[in-house]
């Protein structure tokens, strides 16, 4: 039976106690249940839900801060993996080690490009880290404590999740100094990203080859699912970019997070407006579920 879900983000909204009230009768609503008082409520819909009803529906709750999202059902999945740059943490952070190395700007617009999927990943990627070329290494350090910061609601999900038995794995088309870094901070069982080659305490403006971009993404759905005797449809997934569409699209909830333009035009699932622990509303957790609050 599918059921819609209305959220959204606890530090700046509050959806009424109405907010269930008023569906298209044809989607023939049941009794609503409260997840969070004012942040999150779900509502089992036993008829057709049509799609220009939906996208009206949508369209009218983002007006007000809040996001709605229709499922065929609600499952709690065994599985997450999240993308870190813009999803886990609020940054990028190729960006933020361009800013120290002068070349900000021009870093910056190369990453806007990939992440619209105006440009290859691989090829995007090669050319930022080049531009990276002298960088001392030490930089990692200074940009992890000063400019990275994690999404609301990320320590809570990863927590959630794993406190009821979820495998949580940190998949990024960053860096393995970042990965290892925030999967510590954020508790994530494992993390996996690029490596960029340094010598003598510098960036050599390299990357290991292969690149872990959309493809080894979805690989690594596959492969952590795989060894849990699990399929990818028992995972959640999240991110923000063109290279999380495949991850996002293989998943058997594939939330896209604040997305780009074209990231969010293809995704079922869309938080626009709630945190990270939309992603547990939309599992069916209960406020009193999630650890950490």
């Amino acid at each position: 039976m599918p059921v819609l879900t209305l959220l959204t983000d606890p530090a700046r909204t509050r959806l009424p106690r109405t907010a269930a009230e008023g569906l298209p009768v044809a989607w023939d609503p049941g009794e609503p249940r409260w997840l969070a008082t004012g942040v999150a409520v779900q509502v089992p819909l036993a008829g057709r839900v049509g799609d220009d009803e939906l996208r009206d529906l949508r369209a009218a709750w983002s007006d007000r801060g809040v996001d709605a999202v229709v499922q065929p059902q609600v499952v709690r999945r065994r599985v997450l993996l999240a993308d870190m740059d813009s999803t886990i943490v609020q940054q990028e952070c190729v960006d933020e080690l361009a800013a120290h190395a002068g070349v900000g700007q021009e870093v910056a617009a190369i990453t806007a490009a990939a992440m619209n999927g105006e440009l290859d990943f691989a090829q995007a990627l090669r050319a930022r880290v080049a531009l990276l070329a002298g960088l001392p290494t030490s930089v990692v350090e200074t940009v992890l404590t000063e400019r990275i910061t994690l999404t609301p609601g990320a320590r809570e999900l990863v927590a959630t999740m794993r406190a009821h038995g979820a495998r949580t794995a940190l998949v990024s088309g960053g860096f393995v100094p970042f990965t290892a870094e925030v999967a510590a901070r954020v508790g994530f069982d494992e993390h996996r990203a690029n490596v960029l080659q340094e010598q003598d305490g510098v960036f050599t403006g390299e990357v290991e080859e292969p690149i872990l971009g959309a493809e080894a993404k979805v690989a690594a759905l596959r492969e952590i699912t795989a060894g849990l005797g699990l399929r990818p449809r028992d995972a959640i997934a999240v991110g923000d970019g063109a290279n999380d569409l495949g991850m996002l699209g293989l998943a058997g909830t594939g939330v896209a997070l604040h997305a780009k333009p074209v990231v969010a035009e293809q995704c079922d699932v869309r938080v626009d407006h709630g945190d990270l622990t939309a992603l547990l509303y939309l599992q069916g957790y209960s406020e009193a579920e999630i650890v950490g609050r």
